[in-house]
């Protein structure tokens, strides 16, 4: 069972589009018996909660906060840390994997702290922001890893899975 961290648009900048999407790599986690990581409020995060959550599967939330109160309702699991945005790093510290859906500033801090600790990442093409911008390419000029793109969840899913199993 492995770890799959989704990250993205915060509820104030989330779209219809990256919500949908979310909901369905929550669902694509679910069906495939790992666990959904996120950081436990709104927009992608309670999106993709949400998914993984009505299809039976294990959904924790890592919150800035130091308590619980203001986890999205999808949460299986509530971690409060009292870190703010220094909590990004303990959820990819706890991924074995991430997938990208849209995003701003905070979900780019993910994923260039997944990047530095050789975390697979996966950015789902047409869901905006960061998802969009780094699709496909590095970001820097060391070349560690590529940020993968997938084209659909379920693709986003599958390659996910894939990646972890050749980092194991």
């Amino acid at each position: 069972m492995y770890q799959i961290l989704v990250v993205g648009y915060n509820e104030d900048s989330c779209t219809d589009v990256a919500r949908a999407l979310a909901y369905e790599v929550g669902v694509e986690v679910a069906r495939r018996g790992h666990v959904l990581l996120t950081g436990g409020l709104g927009g992608v995060m309670a999106s993709a909660a949400r998914g993984a959550y009505e299809n039976g599967g294990i959904t924790v939330s890592i919150l800035p906060q130091k308590e619980t109160s203001q986890a999205n309702p999808y949460s299986t699991v509530k971690i409060a840390t009292g870190l703010s945005h220094m909590r990004n790093m303990v959820n990819v510290w706890s991924a074995d994997g991430v997938i990208v859906v849209g995003g701003g500033a905070g979900t780019l801090i993910e994923v260039a702290a997944a990047y530095l600790e050789g975390k697979p990442v996966v950015a789902l093409v047409g869901s905006g922001g960061v998802a969009d911008e780094y699709a496909g390419k590095y970001i820097d000029e060391r070349r560690k890893a590529i940020i993968h793109s997938a084209n659909t969840p379920r693709e986003a899913v599958e390659k996910i899975i894939q990646l972890i199993e050749l980092e194991k």
